[in-house]
């Protein structure tokens, strides 16, 4: 199953909200459904989380317009959000 990452401008800051359901056919507005927010018990506290929570965690759906929007991505609900990847030491590409 596919979520999506949004990342707007919302209240002179640059937010990202991720959803399981979007809709782009409105001619002004990203739709958003069904939003996901982590559920851990965290140390550390992330005031600018903590702000979004507050903010949209009890939206059954937004509605975002076009112009605020700065990219949206597609991805796996399963991949990790971080990746692994190694750096491959010798001698620069066309060099011998």
């Amino acid at each position: 199953m596919s979520l999506y990452r949004v990342y707007f401008k919302w209240k002179e800051k640059e937010v990202q909200l991720t959803a399981r359901s979007l809709d782009l056919t409105h001619p002004y507005f990203v739709s958003i459904k069904d939003l996901v927010f982590e559920k851990k018990e965290k140390i550390i506290i992330n005031p600018a989380e903590d702000d979004l929570l507050r903010a949209f965690g009890g939206s059954k759906h937004l509605m975002i317009p076009f112009q605020t929007v700065s990219l949206i991505e597609e991805i796996d609900e399963d991949s990790p959000r971080l990746r692994a990847f190694s750096l491959v030491e010798g001698a620069p590409p066309g060099e011998s």
